[in-house]
């Protein structure tokens, strides 16, 4: 019988690969072993992509003080089309008015968003990944389970965002197939999670600007045309329904960054302040999850109370084609082609939301068995961004 080591994750370097199977050639250090993996990491950090996967962080290489980069982390990826399609559910699918949404919004986010901030305080502490961490709490075979459920979660976000996407671009030009534009944004993933952490933050960092902007012009733009409609609360045990389930529907969407939450703070030093980055954290997901959210919700009030009507373009759009119909029928007819622009903005934020996702398969697929592991982490975002692109040009 062979003989087989486990990988202690929480004392090898980055510069450290235990060998699995001693009838294996897996090198103990990259930088010496002549294996098609130790050449595949050699020319993966010649090339400026990340090597370490789930790796512990030495405390000496942990550099990034930057509290920006926590906040913004998470404030890109949560002012993005997924976030107004949310917001749309509670009239669109509940019954329920402006108000009682608004409301139910504010408080499943300022709850949903704690164990993500939770969590975020880890990173820092050990300088584990997050499904790494979570060995403390599933052991080491608990955890193969959650990261592969956690991986299937994170393809599939990443295949709804695409979708979403490419739906947007194809309402703005037709001539664009439904195909292209999953590639396009696919791609576009694929180069920014390739290079890993650095590149990742520093993508996060900036991207939540021009989507900023976009919504703030659809707010204007909604509430110059007049078309708001006050839908007022519902009553009795169809509101309580409503209030519920749209509540959890809220809160899932906030919590479901917990197993990616340390992640993202793995090179902040020991000493970073836990405070600091807990708030780093809620500000950068509470901020544009209540805002985006909130603005879905009086846009949607203008589809009406009367689900049956024929000359309402906002209920017309939709109907033909959901959130991203809706915005159309805001944008185009007042501001024309600089409204479409405004759509592909929008279709391209997409991006920011699925680089995440995509950054932390490529950690938690490792975490699921040693054969896992031998695999590099530039070769797991390819084979993720196949993935996800077969499943979204089948589900079109």
């Amino acid at each position: 019988m062979p003989h087989t080591q486990e990988l202690d994750l929480e004392k090898n370097s980055a510069n450290s690969y235990v060998q699995f199977d001693t009838d294996t050639d897996v090198p103990v250090e990259y930088e010496n072993g002549d294996t098609w993996y130790a050449r595949a990491q050699r020319w993966a950090e010649k090339n400026y992509m990340e090597p370490r996967s789930i790796e512990r962080v030495p405390e000496d290489e942990r550099h990034d003080t930057s509290l920006i980069n926590v906040c913004t982390m998470w404030l890109s990826p949560n002012m993005v089309m997924g976030h107004f399609a949310v917001g749309i559910l509670g009239k669109a699918i509940y019954g329920m008015g402006v108000v009682d949404s608004m409301l139910v919004i504010l408080f499943a986010n300022l709850l949903g968003v704690l164990p993500v901030c939770f969590f975020s305080c880890f990173g820092p502490v050990f300088g584990l990944r997050q499904m790494v961490l979570s060995r403390f709490w599933f052991d080491a075979y608990g955890i193969r389970l959650v990261s592969a459920i956690a991986c299937v979660s994170g393809l599939g976000w990443a295949t709804v965002n695409v979708i979403v996407g490419a739906e947007l671009i194809h309402a703005v030009n037709t001539d664009v197939p439904g195909w292209a534009g999953i590639i396009i944004i696919a791609f576009c993933t694929f180069l920014i999670t390739l290079f890993g952490y650095k590149v990742v933050h520093y993508y996060e960092r900036y991207s939540w600007i021009p989507n900023f902007i976009v919504y703030l012009i659809l707010l204007g733009t909604f509430i110059h045309s007049g078309a708001y409609v006050h839908i007022p609360m519902g009553s009795g045990s169809a509101e309580v329904s409503g209030v519920l389930s749209f509540f959890s529907v809220v809160l899932g969407t906030a919590i479901s960054w917990s197993t990616m939450a340390a992640d993202y703070t793995v090179y902040h030093p020991p000493t970073e302040s836990k405070r600091k980055i807990f708030f780093a954290t809620w500000l950068g997901l509470i901020f544009p999850s209540v805002f985006t959210e909130w603005i879905s919700v009086i846009v949607m009030s203008a589809t009406g109370l009367d689900p049956n009507a024929t000359d309402n373009i906002y209920l017309n759009g939709y109907n033909d084609s959901g959130a991203g119909g809706l915005i159309g029928a805001v944008l185009i007819p007042h501001l024309g082609d600089f409204g479409r622009f405004c759509l592909v903005i929008m279709a391209l934020s997409t991006v920011a939301n699925n680089c995440p996702n995509v950054y932390s398969f490529t950690l938690n697929i490792k975490v699921i068995g040693r054969w896992t592991r031998v695999v590099p982490r530039f070769l797991w975002a390819l084979i993720g961004l196949c993935g996800y692109c077969h499943r979204g040009i089948l589900a079109l």
